[in-house]
């Protein structure tokens, strides 16, 4: 009886030994972390570059591999397009929190000439863009609604597709977001920013009573069950962000060149020029709610599927 139990007592100081090890194991590993190419990307560009091993950072090119990835669990942390974190959240019934909104605007009409002052001039225009059935376009419909404006909008398969029309002479007047504005602008400089689609959004807003809605374009999702079992490393990652985006929008020449040599944006001349049109922010809370949440609503009405059925209650913004 004596060996038995003492044989027990090594076995209960094994298992908790082994307990204590796997604990610190978890803590210590890597945050995984996924972005995007593009403003997303550019947020988090100084992290990866001072990286000591705190994340482990993954570049996508496509919306629906970040999707993927933080809904399967091989990633903790993912900066996706705006709609996208609602659609996460109806999607994994609550299991992913909005952290921050890091991406404001970057959505431009841009026109080869000089007839475009508001956008009472669009009327009667035809207006090409890519990414139909995307946030650009029901945002672009709510601006011309509000402002009872008709005009038509023609969409391409992707962006790089409406620089080249835009570049060929096919398409005069054009929708398009960061960095292929900057694209566009170097490589023809008969093309000028004609207008803001986060000013005019913000407007359109404030007409309907909405006045704290903006143009986020870009949220920071996190997976619930993360946050909850290592709320200090969310944390810290939220502090290396705020840093990471301030050092962006304080350090322009420098941050393009990082973002160029991490292959966010493949030339830092593009970078340099693209990232004050970015509009990269870190907000928060409170105010990433009241911001988030009528943009939401909008696209709601515009189309229930593209935030995953309905708009995102409270409970998905992190506080």
């Amino acid at each position: 009886m004596k060996k038995l139990i003492r044989t027990i007592a090594v076995l209960a100081l094994l298992l908790s030994l082994t307990a204590v090890c796997c604990a610190a194991e978890t803590d210590a590993a890597p945050v995984r972390v996924a972005a995007l190419k593009g403003p997303t990307g550019m947020a988090v560009a100084h992290m990866m570059k001072e990286n000591d091993g705190a994340y482990a950072f993954t570049i996508e090119t496509a919306p629906a591999n970040v999707n993927a990835l933080i809904i399967s669990g091989q990633v903790d942390i993912a900066a996706v397009p705006i709609n996208a974190g609602a659609v996460l959240y109806s999607k994994t019934e609550g299991g992913v929190k909005a952290l921050s909104l890091i991406t404001r605007g970057m959505l431009y009409v841009l026109e080869k000439g000089d007839s475009i002052q508001s956008v009472a001039d669009l009327a009667g225009k035809t207006i090409v863009t890519a990414g139909q059935g995307a946030t650009p376009e029901y945002v672009m419909n709510y601006i011309l609604e509000t402002n009872q404006v008709d005009a038509q909008m023609e969409f391409l398969s992707e962006h790089a597709e409406v620089v080249a029309q835009a570049l060929k002479g096919s398409a005069d007047i054009v929708l398009l977001p960061e960095p292929q504005v900057t694209n566009l602008l170097m490589k023809d400089t008969a093309y000028r920013k004609a207008l803001d689609i986060t000013e005019l959004f913000a407007d359109a807003a404030q007409k309907n009573g909405q006045e704290n809605a903006q143009l986020s374009m870009s949220v920071v999702v996190v997976r619930r069950d993360f946050l909850e079992s290592r709320p200090d490393a969310v944390a810290k990652f939220m502090e290396d962000l705020a840093a990471s985006i301030a050092f962006a929008n304080e350090n322009v020449a420098e941050a393009a060149q990082e973002i160029a040599e991490l292959e966010i944006i493949p030339a830092a001349a593009v970078a340099e020029k693209a990232l004050p049109s970015c509009t990269l922010v870190f907000v928060a809370g409170e105010d990433m709610q009241s911001q988030a949440a009528p943009l939401y609503d909008i696209l709601f009405a515009a189309n229930p599927a593209s935030v995953g059925g309905k708009a995102p209650d409270e409970a998905y913004y992190f506080k």
